[in-house]
Protein backbone atom coordinates (compact mmCIF):
# COMPACT_ATOMS: atom_id res chain seq x y z
CA UNK A 1 0.00 0.00 0.00
CA UNK A 2 1.09 3.76 -0.76
CA UNK A 3 0.60 6.58 2.05
CA UNK A 4 -1.92 8.83 1.40
CA UNK A 5 -1.69 12.30 1.18
CA UNK A 6 -4.31 12.94 3.52
CA UNK A 7 -4.20 13.03 7.58
CA UNK A 8 -6.24 9.54 8.76
CA UNK A 9 -8.33 10.41 11.79
CA UNK A 10 -9.77 7.53 12.24
CA UNK A 11 -9.03 3.73 11.93
CA UNK A 12 -11.59 0.95 10.88
CA UNK A 13 -10.30 -2.70 12.19
CA UNK A 14 -11.46 -6.40 12.10
CA UNK A 15 -12.16 -8.13 15.17
CA UNK A 16 -11.53 -11.73 13.96
CA UNK A 17 -8.29 -12.45 12.40
CA UNK A 18 -6.69 -9.16 13.22
CA UNK A 19 -6.91 -8.27 17.06
CA UNK A 20 -8.64 -11.73 18.59
CA UNK A 21 -8.41 -14.98 16.59
CA UNK A 22 -11.67 -15.71 14.73
CA UNK A 23 -14.76 -16.80 16.63
CA UNK A 24 -16.10 -18.86 15.12
CA UNK A 25 -13.94 -20.99 12.24
CA UNK A 26 -14.12 -23.72 9.92
CA UNK A 27 -10.95 -24.74 12.07
CA UNK A 28 -13.06 -24.26 15.70
CA UNK A 29 -16.06 -26.06 14.24
CA UNK A 30 -14.03 -29.33 13.15
CA UNK A 31 -12.18 -29.45 16.76
CA UNK A 32 -15.55 -29.44 18.32
CA UNK A 33 -17.08 -32.07 16.24
CA UNK A 34 -13.82 -34.20 17.06
CA UNK A 35 -14.07 -33.19 20.84
CA UNK A 36 -18.08 -33.53 21.29
CA UNK A 37 -17.84 -36.71 18.72
CA UNK A 38 -20.53 -35.01 16.04
CA UNK A 39 -21.20 -35.74 12.83
CA UNK A 40 -18.52 -32.80 10.98
CA UNK A 41 -20.53 -32.94 7.06
CA UNK A 42 -23.79 -32.73 9.18
CA UNK A 43 -22.69 -30.36 11.22
CA UNK A 44 -21.20 -28.13 8.43
CA UNK A 45 -24.41 -28.53 6.64
CA UNK A 46 -26.05 -27.33 9.01
CA UNK A 47 -23.70 -24.21 10.09
CA UNK A 48 -24.04 -22.90 6.74
CA UNK A 49 -27.40 -22.90 6.62
CA UNK A 50 -28.06 -20.94 9.16
CA UNK A 51 -24.49 -19.05 9.57
CA UNK A 52 -25.40 -15.79 7.66
CA UNK A 53 -28.50 -15.26 10.01
CA UNK A 54 -26.86 -15.74 12.94
CA UNK A 55 -24.05 -13.32 12.24
CA UNK A 56 -26.88 -10.76 11.04
CA UNK A 57 -28.31 -11.02 14.69
CA UNK A 58 -31.20 -12.51 13.73
CA UNK A 59 -30.61 -15.78 15.81
CA UNK A 60 -29.52 -15.86 19.22
CA UNK A 61 -26.71 -18.61 20.30
CA UNK A 62 -29.19 -20.73 21.66
CA UNK A 63 -31.31 -21.10 18.38
CA UNK A 64 -28.23 -21.41 16.26
CA UNK A 65 -27.30 -24.01 18.09
CA UNK A 66 -30.64 -25.82 18.46
CA UNK A 67 -30.31 -25.71 14.95
CA UNK A 68 -26.92 -26.77 14.09
CA UNK A 69 -25.85 -28.85 17.32
CA UNK A 70 -28.48 -29.60 19.36
CA UNK A 71 -31.56 -30.57 16.90
CA UNK A 72 -31.48 -34.61 18.13
CA UNK A 73 -30.51 -35.45 21.70
CA UNK A 74 -27.12 -35.47 22.67
CA UNK A 75 -24.76 -36.51 25.98
CA UNK A 76 -23.62 -33.32 26.49
CA UNK A 77 -25.05 -29.54 27.51
CA UNK A 78 -25.34 -27.16 25.94
CA UNK A 79 -23.78 -24.90 28.84
CA UNK A 80 -20.42 -26.73 27.72
CA UNK A 81 -20.79 -26.57 23.98
CA UNK A 82 -21.24 -23.07 24.24
CA UNK A 83 -18.06 -23.42 26.96
CA UNK A 84 -15.95 -24.59 24.05
CA UNK A 85 -17.20 -22.20 21.92
CA UNK A 86 -16.06 -19.32 23.91
CA UNK A 87 -12.89 -20.80 24.92
CA UNK A 88 -11.78 -20.75 20.85
CA UNK A 89 -11.23 -16.65 20.93
CA UNK A 90 -7.77 -15.61 21.87
CA UNK A 91 -6.27 -12.15 21.95
CA UNK A 92 -3.62 -11.33 19.55
CA UNK A 93 -2.15 -8.25 22.35
CA UNK A 94 0.63 -6.97 20.04
CA UNK A 95 -2.09 -5.65 17.83
CA UNK A 96 -4.50 -4.46 20.56
CA UNK A 97 -1.53 -2.61 21.70
CA UNK A 98 -0.63 -1.27 18.54
CA UNK A 99 -4.45 0.22 18.32
CA UNK A 100 -4.48 1.16 21.71
CA UNK A 101 -1.03 3.30 21.25
CA UNK A 102 -1.87 4.68 17.80
CA UNK A 103 -4.96 6.13 19.44
CA UNK A 104 -3.49 7.51 22.87
CA UNK A 105 -0.35 8.85 20.71
CA UNK A 106 -2.66 10.60 17.95
CA UNK A 107 -5.92 10.88 19.09
CA UNK A 108 -7.68 8.59 16.46
CA UNK A 109 -11.59 7.53 16.13
CA UNK A 110 -11.24 3.41 16.55
CA UNK A 111 -14.06 1.64 14.75
CA UNK A 112 -14.47 -1.97 14.49
CA UNK A 113 -16.04 -2.92 11.83
CA UNK A 114 -17.18 -6.52 11.76
CA UNK A 115 -19.45 -10.06 10.92
CA UNK A 116 -19.87 -11.43 14.61
CA UNK A 117 -22.63 -12.69 15.97
CA UNK A 118 -24.53 -11.10 19.18
CA UNK A 119 -23.61 -13.57 21.94
CA UNK A 120 -20.10 -14.45 20.96
CA UNK A 121 -19.41 -10.87 20.15
CA UNK A 122 -20.63 -9.43 23.45
CA UNK A 123 -18.15 -12.12 25.39
CA UNK A 124 -15.33 -11.16 23.41
CA UNK A 125 -15.84 -7.40 23.87
CA UNK A 126 -16.15 -7.97 27.59
CA UNK A 127 -13.29 -10.64 27.80
CA UNK A 128 -10.90 -8.53 26.27
CA UNK A 129 -11.56 -5.21 26.92
CA UNK A 130 -12.52 -3.90 23.60
CA UNK A 131 -14.34 -1.44 24.22
CA UNK A 132 -12.05 0.51 26.51
CA UNK A 133 -10.19 1.82 23.57
CA UNK A 134 -13.13 1.19 20.70
CA UNK A 135 -15.23 3.93 20.22
CA UNK A 136 -17.64 2.09 18.11
CA UNK A 137 -18.76 -1.16 17.21
CA UNK A 138 -20.72 -1.74 13.59
CA UNK A 139 -20.81 -5.31 14.26
CA UNK A 140 -23.13 -7.50 11.83
CA UNK A 141 -25.65 -8.53 14.28
CA UNK A 142 -26.34 -4.99 15.15
CA UNK A 143 -26.45 -3.33 12.22
CA UNK A 144 -28.06 -6.43 10.33
CA UNK A 145 -25.08 -6.03 7.59
CA UNK A 146 -22.63 -7.94 6.72
CA UNK A 147 -19.17 -7.78 5.13
CA UNK A 148 -18.93 -7.79 2.07
CA UNK A 149 -22.06 -5.43 1.46
CA UNK A 150 -21.23 -1.85 0.75
CA UNK A 151 -23.88 -0.89 3.00
CA UNK A 152 -21.61 -2.14 6.21
CA UNK A 153 -19.30 0.32 5.47
CA UNK A 154 -21.39 3.17 4.07
CA UNK A 155 -22.96 2.89 7.89
CA UNK A 156 -19.66 2.93 9.27
CA UNK A 157 -18.71 6.28 7.65
CA UNK A 158 -21.92 7.98 8.35
CA UNK A 159 -22.14 6.93 11.98
CA UNK A 160 -18.25 7.74 12.29
CA UNK A 161 -19.09 11.30 11.05
CA UNK A 162 -15.66 11.08 9.03
CA UNK A 163 -14.77 11.26 5.00
CA UNK A 164 -13.45 8.05 3.15
CA UNK A 165 -10.09 9.75 2.97
CA UNK A 166 -9.68 9.73 6.58
CA UNK A 167 -10.16 6.49 6.90
CA UNK A 168 -7.30 3.78 7.22
CA UNK A 169 -8.51 0.13 7.36
CA UNK A 170 -7.32 -3.01 8.60
CA UNK A 171 -8.52 -6.20 7.51
CA UNK A 172 -7.12 -9.94 6.87
CA UNK A 173 -9.53 -10.78 4.30
CA UNK A 174 -8.74 -9.38 1.34
CA UNK A 175 -12.42 -9.10 -0.72
CA UNK A 176 -13.17 -6.82 2.46
CA UNK A 177 -10.20 -4.96 1.38
CA UNK A 178 -11.20 -4.38 -2.18
CA UNK A 179 -14.57 -3.30 -1.47
CA UNK A 180 -13.16 -0.80 1.22
CA UNK A 181 -11.13 0.57 -1.16
CA UNK A 182 -14.01 1.30 -3.77
CA UNK A 183 -15.43 4.09 -1.33
CA UNK A 184 -11.69 5.53 -1.00
CA UNK A 185 -10.97 3.70 1.96
CA UNK A 186 -6.91 3.51 2.60
CA UNK A 187 -7.06 -0.34 3.53
CA UNK A 188 -4.39 -2.60 4.64
CA UNK A 189 -4.68 -5.82 3.95
CA UNK A 190 -3.27 -7.98 7.37
CA UNK A 191 -0.73 -11.26 7.49
CA UNK A 192 0.62 -9.91 10.68
CA UNK A 193 2.10 -7.49 12.81
CA UNK A 194 5.10 -6.42 12.02
CA UNK A 195 3.90 -5.83 8.30
CA UNK A 196 0.82 -4.14 9.08
CA UNK A 197 2.98 -1.91 11.42
CA UNK A 198 4.60 -1.15 8.83
CA UNK A 199 1.73 -0.13 6.58
CA UNK A 200 0.59 1.60 9.04
CA UNK A 201 3.97 4.07 9.14
CA UNK A 202 3.71 4.62 5.81
CA UNK A 203 0.51 6.51 6.21
CA UNK A 204 2.22 8.43 8.73
CA UNK A 205 1.15 6.56 11.96
CA UNK A 206 4.63 6.08 13.48
CA UNK A 207 4.62 4.84 17.37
Amino acid sequence: MKGSDHVATTLFVDIGGVLLSDGWSHKSQVLAAKTFDLNFKEMEIRHNQNFDTYELGKLDLEEYLKRVVFYEGRKFSFNSFKKFMFAQSKPYPQMINLIRKLKSKYGLKIVVVSNEARDLNAYRIRTFKLDLFVDSFISSCYVHLRKPDEDIFRLALDTSQVKSNQVIYIENTLMFVKVAENFGISSIFHTDYKSTQAKLASFGLVL
